[in-house]
């Protein structure tokens, strides 16, 4: 919905573009946050959207550890900052330290995408956190602009016919397999022109990065602090080159790469969502009295194309068909704990034709509803906008079929998942530069074999950012921080207590922290159709 609002208002967002300090504008922006409780009228932790209605003030204040919820106005474009606004939906978890005992600020967390949302993600940070880390900070969630609660929220397509299972199969064999590929991915690019030409030109990495600057001035904020997953350390770093001097604390972990364009980064992926999925058949293998697929990788991997051809020419349940089993298995990059589930609906399909699993699976990860389709076109329209895209299908075609030579695990499904960038109705545009030593101490953390942003992506954002140390974990899944490594949380704790680093060290391939990978996964007997999948950062 398109809304303007008034000159008060406009005047106030002037001084986030400009960088106004705390007082006068910053109070003013404060003033107008009409915090609410998540389950009366707002975003409550389930994803409900926010109400069109603005929300009342709180008749007092929430508990401690409550999520709150409320909205914030910002400019569709950040160089007219007086003219049409767009709607961000945030949350917050208050810290309960105060001011004169500790408090830091706030913390700003995002999971990535781009296209997640992370209003739920606060409540998570502030409850995994260790309680006296938890309360200094008022723990900060939102959705950027185009996302779930936010307004406008895309969605370029009807999901339940565009995604219709099964689809057709993500690696073309003939002429008319290709024409139908291209002809899916411009529809879907059409799509989004017909419904949302007026905000496309905008929906960038860079205007999200300043809506966050937009948060900070609404909430008094001098400074911020933020933690940043995936696609998030991307947002992160281009935050903290915009705003070096309003940057407290900054963790970016599961690092992307800055310094190419997001073309050459996906086919980057190719190479190393490979190497994870024969991680998984390598697992597969050692644990083959379970499983009974093969002793070897190679054994494995025969068994895993094998069954992908036969699911391509019969689908499982009737949904689950070659490119469906893609987007299954594609899960088991970013994270080894769904490896055991995994490997027990591989194992049931293969040895006794048994569906179960693979169609339990596609129903808890796969299928696509509304709220994926809102990050799917979330995630097109920030890449396709932030950079270049090759415009041809032959060039597209060729890199697929070079990938594919060593990567077949990920070339095609990667290549039909950002097809679309093809045939988008805005160019794409320069990327932001990334990198200054301005900013204070920064947290980097790594594990080494991450499929969805390579190792190589943190070295090059080490190199960016002169005061940044790196930490490293020796596992492979995505998203480490959180999510049960002792040794890495403690690292992170230190680190948003008092700015505490390891200390530096030298060399191209450098680690300034090392963490051990957590222990493989153990196998489990059977998924049973009602057992979701973990969510993935």
């Amino acid at each position: 919905m398109k809304r303007v609002v008034g000159l008060v208002a406009g005047v106030a967002m002037l001084g986030a573009v400009l960088g106004v300090g705390p007082d006068g504008a910053q109070a003013a922006r404060a003033r107008e946050i009409a915090w609410g409780p998540c389950d009366r009228g707002g975003t409550s932790p389930l994803g409900t959207a926010l109400d069109s209605v603005p929300q009342p003030l709180p008749r007092s204040e929430p508990p401690a550890g409550a999520m709150e919820c409320a909205r914030v106005r910002v400019p569709l474009d950040h160089s007219e900052p007086l003219g049409q606004q767009i709607s961000l939906a945030i949350t917050r978890v208050r810290g309960t330290a105060g001011r004169d005992a500790g408090h830091l600020g706030v913390l700003l967390v995002n999971p990535g995408g781009p296209g997640a949302s992370g209003r739920s993600l606060a409540r998570y940070v502030a409850a995994t956190l260790p309680k006296d880390v938890a309360a200094r900070f008022d723990v900060i969630g939102f959705d950027p602009r185009g996302v779930g609660a936010s307004e406008p929220a895309l969605s370029c397509v009807d999901p339940a016919r565009f995604y219709a299972p099964p689809r057709a199969d993500n690696i073309p064999r003939v002429k008319a397999d290709e024409d139908a590929l291209v002809a899916r991915a411009r529809e879907y690019a059409q799509g989004c022109g017909n419904r949302y030409a007026w905000f496309l030109p905008y929906l960038t990495t860079e205007n999200t990065a300043r809506d966050m600057d937009s948060i900070r001035v609404a909430l008094g904020e001098d400074k911020i602090s933020y933690l940043g997953y995936s696609y998030g350390t991307y947002l992160g770093a281009v935050y903290a080159t915009l705003f070096p001097q309003r940057v407290r604390r900054l963790v970016l972990d599961s690092v992307v790469d800055p310094s190419g364009d997001w073309y050459d980064t996906n086919i980057a992926q190719d190479y190393s969502f490979d190497r994870r999925h024969k991680e998984f058949l390598s697992w597969v293998a050692r644990n083959e009295s379970v499983y009974r697929l093969g002793h070897s990788q190679a054994a494995v991997s025969f068994a895993w194309y094998a069954m992908r051809a036969r699911l391509h020419a019969r689908p499982a349940g009737g949904v689950v068909g070659s490119s469906e089993l893609d987007d299954i298995y594609t899960a088991g990059g970013y994270s080894s704990r769904l490896w055991p589930r995994l490997a027990q609906a591989f194992s049931d399909y293969v040895l006794k034709g048994d569906v179960t699993g693979l169609v339990a699976l596609y129903h808890s990860d796969s299928e696509v509803d509304a709220k994926e389709e809102n990050s799917y076109a979330v995630y097109l329209g920030v890449q396709c906008r932030d950079s270049a895209w090759p415009r041809s299908w032959e060039r597209w075609r060729a890199d697929a079929e070079a990938a594919s030579e060593k990567a077949p695990f990920m070339a095609w499904p990667n290549a039909v998942y950002n097809l679309p960038c093809a045939f988008w109705p805005e160019r794409g545009g320069t990327p932001p530069k990334v990198g200054t030593s301005r900013v204070p101490p920064v947290l980097l953390i790594q594990s080494v074999h991450d499929a969805a942003t390579p190792y190589e992506g943190a070295l090059s954002m080490l190199r960016l950012f002169p005061t940044a140390r790196l930490l490293t974990e020796a596992g492979g899944d995505h998203g480490v921080s959180l999510a049960g490594n002792p040794c890495v949380d403690r690292h992170l704790a230190a680190y948003l207590r008092d700015a505490s680093l390891p200390p530096e060290r030298s060399g191209a391939r450098r680690t300034d922290g090392a963490c051990p990978a957590q222990p493989e996964p153990r196998p489990v007997s059977r998924l049973s159709a009602g057992s979701p999948v973990v969510a993935i950062r």
